[in-house]
């Protein structure tokens, strides 16, 4: 897979969210997303997911434009913002109503993926009461349980304590090494230096400055 944004223009009104983006993505790679609150950071995940059009400037998956040749990535899992889930329901009835959607996964394979991310899919527990940490490793969970092409994490630590993070980190490099393309923010620079193979550092809706890191010992 390979991503190409190209000269992306966003605004509302008089507001510009996003300007002149121009970046290239390939699989097998993962991508980190810098800055401060509103620095444009997940509204450029939301261009690339699909769930904006831009005004100037296009988002091309492959060979196939978004919001022209296809509404979405065909292959994606993704984290944004708050997870979207039903409150009644648990970890696990939430992820196989979401997998069936598709038939990807089957049950099996949502339970090793919540193991994975360090939950019990055996917790009757409502998702309404999960703590923050809780819903934010079920969200992950639900972003990689069908092992898309392209996964899109916004700041995916959130809320978790340090061994979480480190098993986070763990899991985005397994699906790197499986050949996703992979795209995370954070607000901290020193995590994503510990396994991106590029960083863009993002502000005022403009990228600023791209880093290309060179990984001797990932994790």
């Amino acid at each position: 897979m390979q991503i190409e944004i190209s000269n992306y223009t966003k605004k509302i009104k008089k507001n510009i969210l996003l300007y002149n983006i121009n970046i290239k993505m390939e699989s097998g790679k993962i991508y980190g997303m810098c800055g401060r609150n509103g620095s444009g950071k997940t509204m450029l995940m939301r261009a690339i997911s699909g769930l904006i059009n831009p005004d100037e400037g296009y988002v091309k998956i492959g060979e196939k434009i978004i919001g022209k040749d296809i509404s979405f990535p065909e292959s994606i899992g993704l984290l944004l913002e708050y997870p979207g889930f039903v409150r009644k329901y648990s970890g696990f009835k939430n992820l196989k109503m979401i997998a069936s959607l598709k038939g990807i996964a089957g049950d099996n394979q949502i339970k090793n993926t919540m193991i994975k991310t360090g939950l019990n899919p055996e917790n009757k527990k409502s998702f309404g009461s999960y703590s923050l940490g809780m819903k934010q490793k079920l969200g992950i969970a639900c972003a990689i349980m069908e092992n898309p092409e392209l996964i899109i994490l916004d700041e995916p630590v959130n809320a978790l304590d340090e061994f979480s993070i480190k098993n986070i980190a763990g899991i985005i490099e397994e699906q790197k090494n499986n050949g996703a393309l992979i795209i995370v923010s954070a607000h901290s620079k020193e995590l994503l230096l510990s396994f991106c193979d590029e960083i863009f550092y993002m502000d005022d809706g403009r990228i600023i400055k791209n880093e290309k890191i060179q990984q001797t010992d990932n994790i």
